[in-house]
Formats: structure tokens, C-alpha cells, sequence
């Protein structure tokens, strides 16, 4: 061993252990941290699904390669990551002596030939990514920039990095090359050799090189041990348990779908014997997240898809998903160190801790400790109400997230405190509220006129109890039976199914509301209450009947989701599909034959909680595709899972907006930007909001929105379409 090779020794362990020591420090605080939060059972069950949804997600990359460059880009710098690390230990070899190499593989040529590859397609992905951040980077004029409010540092560093060291690899390598003492041949390494036939022939050059790679590596590691909310950095290896232990393992998204039941120490509350005193109702403190929550806030990587995607951000509301998730992060770990001394109030709102156990905590940890969740600035709140109020939960967060945090359900526990406990809310919700306590819908319409939508018909529409024998439940929903537009769509579907020869029953004034705006608004009691009374009566309508003919036909989404997704949490257990996909079917099996196609062109719109939500895409195209002829379906730039919401969901339809631009404008002048005059939707909210929309925009008699049940019907029995969309008396 030479001179200078002692020398790199010394230096590349003594800044590997000072490296080393600061991130073991840094993964307890972090552990430490992630442990503060309330238990949560559920994330340990079916572990094979879990790790096998892990592995495509990251080996198969399949949520990133949703932006294709991107994902490609990052798949081969993720790949670099994790074998090139063999590379990293390979250097410790190199600088003891310019020959070294890892034992048993050091010499192999396939291994020479994978690492070289990836090392080329390593660099070109990572200049790629430093391209579409520089092309990307936030500027005063652009808000929508998915990198606004992420801390652009931390990205510029970390791809620094990758390059650095991906570059000091072909450097040493060159170097062994220039020096004779490269084991691979050309055919196997060809970049190597280029860069070595330029090198000169410097032996020590081998182990500075090697040192020089060491400190990037490790300085990399020592910069983000010092920050441990550097999740850019930090994700690498936060992604794969956030990942393993998302809600839904091998669904497409973790959040999407069902709410998770309000839950106190890691159960599912029971309001019959809830104690706000004892039971934690919502989420009023961050350490009242569960740990899986926590995980969430310190995995996020401040790519800024949600962002991009949100509807709130893109129409110039405060809420963007990933600030609100790094101000949990951030919070969370600024009262870390009063936490972990024992600090914390009670559900009383009395301290846990004594001040012997506080005495020595830092007095910023102390000052955190005193922020309110919910708050505006004046306030010193963590999270803005406007931010909280602004979602829609249409879940295209959820959607674009790569590492599959749960934005909405962390949103939706908030709410839930500030409804439950603070009675803070948008005030004009609270009609709707008291309107579904008392009239069961959130009108307030008379529960005597819920079947004043069956006058006119040409058919008897039968009701359960006068009938037995009936294959599918119309849950006709409080839209559908109390909303002028939404009464057409009903209309027009019991048409159909009756054409059709589907033996159906519908509920009439024993059918209330399914409770989706009570608890997407955060009031779980409300919901419970409704949803109760709903399992009772439907378990009773199919009394005697198994899971599978116990079918439900819904033309809501709304009602669609909580009916067969979030019933179940109450033993309701039921077989529920929307309108669309049954129409789909009885089209595809001939029952239904539409015989005139509808002219003009159409374009659709996805509803969220039937598209991203429920992944329900192409049936209502079909029954398009159908009523069209030969004509083709206009589609939007945003659709499908990235389909740009209407502005309802989330209780919004009570809501009124008042901060920026209307999203449902936002969403109308993108459908008229395709020159369709038919916008066909899925979902009685999306139809109130986009005509509303087109009549805002003055459009409303160059551009009609209508259902796709009745643009098949249309089709399928045009002279019959008008009456059972208006409601007047019709022949057969």
C-alpha cells in the first residue's frame, strides 16, 4: 500500500463512520418519530398481496411509468441506485489499492457488462430528470408548476449527487483502464474504455477517484441524516414500507374508494358508547394520526404530481396536496421533541407531561407544540381551514402518488374533528346537514315526493314489498328523485331497464340518503345514522337472499361507492353496479338495441367516484360507442384516471366557491374546447355543476349536458326519449 492509498483509506473511513453514526441517529429519530402515531391493525393482514404490490410498484415502476419519460427516466436511476451501490462498496476496495475489486464478481464480465449499462442509462435518465425540473422550476408567474413549494435545494442536490457519482464511476474505471488493470473487456464496457483511452496512465488516479466517490456518497448521506424531512432523499427507502403497508394492497390507489372508518386507538368508534372525553373523534393533534399517517407525511417526495393534478391548485384555491402533506411532515417533526418528552394534551385538552419532564425540550419544540392543527395564519395554524375546505375529494392525489400516500382520508379525519368537536365548518353546509337529519336528503325535499318521478311513465315501476321477484334494487338517490335534471336520468334509466325485460323494484319513500355528503364533509354521526337506517331496509328488501342476488343498481357514484364499498364497514354486504355497466351489459347481450344514431359530436366526462375512484372507464364509453354509430366519442385532454373533476364531491355541491376560478367552468371550457355539443356524464352532481358551467358561459343552446342513459336511449327508442326525460305521458 502506497502513500497516497493510506491516505485515501484513512479519509474514506473516517468520513464513512462519521456518515454512518449520523444515519443510524437519523432512521431512530425517524422511527421514533413514525412510532408516535395511533396504532392502526389493518396494514398487517395479507402480506403476500402486500409484498407483491410492493415489487410492482417499484421494480415494475407501474404508478410512475404513468408519465412515461419520467418514469422511464426514474426507473433507470432508481435501478443505478440500488446496484450501483455495489460500485459504491467496490471504491473501499479501490482505495486500499488501485487492483481491488469485489470479491467473486469483481471479474465476472456479465457483471462488468449490467453495471456498465446501467450506469450509461443511469446518466442519461438523471440528466433527463434535472432537465424536467429545471424546464419545470417554479417561477412568480407560474403557480401550476408541480414544483411550486418544493424545496428545490433538496431535488438540484440529490440529482447532483446521482451524477456525480455515476460519472466518478466511469472515472475509476477509465483510470484502470489507462493503468492496465481493468478486468472487463470492450465489448463489454465500451464507455469505460473511451473515457480510460483519455486518461493518462496514473495509478494512484484509481484510488483518488475511488475517494472522491466515497465523499460524494457519503456527504450525500451525512447532508440527509442532518435533514431528516428531506424526503426527496429520504423516500428511496421510505417508498417501499409506505408501499407494503398502503390501505388497499393491489388496488390501484391506496385512498381511493371507501373513507376509512372513524377509528380511537386503532378500532373503529362505536358512537352508541363514543366518549369524546376518552375517544379520539377526528384528528385534532398531529400525533392523533396513525403511524401509517406519519409514514405518509415523511415519505412524500415533493415531486408535486398531486399538485398538478389537483383541481383546488389548478383553479387557484390554497389546498395543494403536497403542501399540505409537507406541513404535517414539518410540523410533526418540529414537535417531536416535545412529544417524545412525555408532552401532549389529553382529549380533555389538560398536559400529559409534568414540567420536570418538559424542563429541557427546545423552546421552538415548545412553541410547535402550541400551533393549532387548524388555523388560519393570524392563528399560527399548521393547515389553513380554506386548505381543508377546499377539496373535493375527487382523489386524483391519491392517483398520481407515487409512493401512495393517503391524502384524502387524512383530510376527511381533520373535518372530522372540526365538524364533530369544533362545529367549524362552512356555514352553508350546515343546511344540508340538518336537511339530511331531518328529511333524509340534503334538499330537504318532503319524503312523500321521492316517487313523484314515476308520473307519466307508460310502465308501472314496482316498488319492494308489492313485488318479491325482482333481479335488481333502483336506488334511485335523492338526486335522482328530488333534482329536476337528475329526475331525467332516472327516468330514462327505468325506461330502459323496462325495455330491456330487467325485473327491478325501487325503494320509493323507504329509501333515504346514502350519507356520502355527511361524511365527506367530516360528520361521521350523521352518516352512521343514515347508513344504519339504509342497511335495515335493504337487508330486509332481500331478506333470505345470498351476496350475489342481492343486486343494486345506482345512477349516482356517490352512491354507487358508499352503497358497495363502505356499507360493508356496517354489514351491509351487497352487490352494487352503476347504470352505465349495466347498460353496457344489456346493450352487449342485445337487449337493448339502440337503432338511431344520436347525431352531433360527444365528448365524456369521468365522473370521479366512478372513474378514479371505482375504476369504472369503459362501460358508459361502450354505451356511447353504441348510441354513436359510426361516430366516435370526443374525448377530453384530462380523462380517465386523470379526469378533471366537476367541483361537487366532497359535500362542495353545498358549498359555495369563493376562492378562484369555478372548477366546473375550468371543466366546461375544456369540454368546449373539443367542439362536442353533447358533454354526456355519469353522475347527477357532475350534470348540475357542468350545466351550470355551460350556462355561465353562455352555451347553454349551443352545448347540452346530458346522461349517457339518456343519449342511449335516444338511440335506442327515440320517440319515447323526450316524455321519459321530461316526464310526460308517452306511448310504446
Amino acid at each position: 500500500m502506497g502513500s497516497v492509498q493510506i491516505v485515501t483509506t484513512i479519509l474514506a473511513a473516517a468520513i464513512t463512520a462519521v456518515a454512518v453514526w449520523l444515519a443510524v441517529r437519523a432512521v431512530m429519530q425517524m422511527t421514533a418519530v413514525i412510532r408516535l402515531g395511533q396504532p392502526d391493525p389493518s396494514r398487517f393482514g395479507d402480506k403476500a398481496s402486500r409484498t407483491r404490490t410492493m415489487l410492482a410498484e417499484t421494480a415494475g415502476h407501474t404508478r410512475m411509468l404513468r408519465w412515461s419519460v419520467v418514469g422511464a427516466a426514474h426507473w433507470f436511476v432508481m435501478v443505478g441506485f440500488i446496484v450501483l451501490s455495489l460500485l459504491v462498496l467496490e471504491a473501499y476496495f479501490e482505495v486500499v489499492s488501485p487492483t481491488g475489486g469485489l470479491p467473486l464478481i469483481g471479474g465476472w464480465a456479465l457483471y462488468g457488462l449490467v453495471t456498465e449499462w446501467i450506469g450509461i442509462l443511469g446518466i442519461v435518465g438523471i440528466v433527463v430528470l434535472i432537465a424536467i425540473r429545471l424546464a419545470n422550476r417554479p417561477t412568480k408567474a407560474g403557480r401550476r408548476s408541480r414544483f411550486t413549494g418544493s424545496t428545490m435545494w433538496q431535488g438540484y442536490f440529490v440529482e447532483a449527487v446521482v451524477l456525480a457519482v455515476l460519472i466518478m464511476g466511469f472515472l475509476i474505471r477509465g483510470f484502470k483502464v489507462a493503468t492496465d488493470h481493468f478486468e472487463y473487456p470492450t465489448w463489454a464496457t465500451p464507455l469505460s474504455h473511451a473515457v480510460g483511452s483519455a486518461l493518462p496512465d496514473w495509478e494512484s488516479g484509481v484510488s483518488v477517484a475511488a475517494l472522491i466517490k466515497i465523499a460524494i456518497s457519503m456527504t450525500w448521506l451525512i447532508v440527509i441524516s442532518l435533514n431528516v424531512t428531506m424526503g426527496v432523499a429520504w423516500h428511496r427507502f421510505l417508498a417501499f414500507p409506505n408501499i407494503f403497508f398502503k390501505r388497499k394492497p393491489g388496488a390501484a390507489g391506496s385512498g381511493l374508494g371507501p373513507l376509512r372508518p372513524m377509528m380511537s386507538d386503532g378500532k373503529p368508534l362505536d358512537f352508541e358508547e363514543a366518549d369524546p372525553e376518552k375517544d379520539q373523534f377526528g384528528v385534532a393533534q398531529v400525533e392523533q394520526f396513525t403511524w401509517k399517517g406519519l409514514l405518509d407525511f415523511s415519505t412524500c417526495t415533493e415531486c408535486g404530481r398531486c399538485q398538478s393534478q389537483c383541481p383546488a391548485w389548478n383553479t387557484g384555491k390554497p389546498l395543494s396536496p403536497k403542501l399540505l402533506v409537507l406541513s404535517l411532515r414539518d410540523h410533526a417533526y418540529a414537535k417531536a421533541p416535545y412529544l417524545l418528552a412525555g408532552g401532549g394534551k389529553d382529549l380533555t385538552g389538560e398536559e400529559k407531561a409534568t414540567a420536570a419532564q418538559l424542563a429541557h425540550v427546545d423552546v421552538l419544540a415548545l412553541a410547535e407544540a402550541e400551533k393549532p392543527l387548524i388555523g388560519d395564519a393570524e392563528a399560527g395554524g399548521v393547515i389553513d381551514p380554506d386548505v381543508l375546505w377546499s377539496c373535493t375529494t375527487c382523489g386524483a392525489c391519491v392517483e398520481q402518488c407515487p409512493v401512495d400516500i393517503e391524502h384524502v382520508d387524512h383530510i376527511v379525519d381533520m373535518r372530522r374533528y372540526q365538524v364533530l368537536i369544533e362545529s367549524s365548518f362552512p356555514s352553508e353546509a350546515g343546511v344540508m346537514l340538518r336537511n339530511l337529519e331531518n328529511k333524509g336528503n340534503p334538499w330537504g325535499a318532503p319524503q312523500n315526493t321521492r316517487e313523484d318521478w314515476t308520473k307519466g311513465l307508460d310502465f308501472e315501476v314496482p316498488r319492494v314489498g308489492e313485488v318479491d321477484d325482482f333481479e335488481y334494487l333502483f336506488w334511485v338517490g335523492c338526486a335522482g328523485a328530488f333534482e329536476d335534471r337528475a329526475k331525467k336520468t332516472t327516468r330514462a334509466v327505468a325506461t330502459l331497464l323496462n325495455e330491456a325485460g330487467v325485473s327491478f323494484a325501487i325503494l320509493g319513500e323507504g329509501e333515504t340518503c346514502s350519507g356520502d355528503p355527511a361524511r365527506r364533509i367530516g360528520n361521521e354521526f350523521v352518516f352512521q345514522m343514515l347508513a344504519q337506517q339504509n342497511v335495515e331496509t335493504l337487508n330486509e328488501a332481500f331478506s333470505g337472499r345470498e351476496k350475489a342476488k342481492r343486486k343494486i343498481v345506482a345512477t349516482c357514484p356517490h352512491c354507487f361507492n358508499t352503497l358497495g364499498n363502505e356499507y360493508g364497514q356496517l354489514g351491509g354486504e351487497f352487490e352494487v353496479v352503476h347504470h352505465t355497466q349495466l347498460l353496457a351489459h344489456l346493450v352487449a347481450t342485445g337487449k337493448l338495441t339502440p337503432v338511431q344514431p344520436v347525431d352531433g359530436g360527444v365528448t365524456y366526462h369521468d365522473p370521479c367516484y366512478l372513474g378514479r375512484h371505482n375504476r369504472v372507464f369503459t362501460p358508459p364509453r361502450e354505451v356511447l360507442g353504441s348510441a354513436l354509430g359510426a361516430g366516435e366519442i370526443t374525448e377530453m385532454p384530462r380523462n380517465s384516471e386523470r379526469s378533471f373533476c366537476c367541483g361537487a364531491g366532497g359535500a362542495r355541491m353545498w358549498m359555495e366557491e369563493r376562492i378562484g376560478k369555478r372548477i366546473n367552468v375550468d371543466r366546461v371550457e375544456e369540454a368546449m374546447s373539443t367542439g362536442a355539443k353533447t358533454i354526456a356524464v355519469g353522475c347527477p352532481f357532475c350534470s348540475t355543476m357542468l350545466t351550470d358551467g355551460v350556462n355561465g358561459k353562455g352555451a347553454g343552446e349551443q352545448v347540452e349536458v346530458v346522461d349517457v342513459a339518456s343519449v342511449l336511449l335516444r338511440s335506442v327508442r327515440p320517440e319515447q326519449a323526450r316524455g321519459a326525460e321530461e316526464g310526460e305521458p308517452v306511448g310504446s
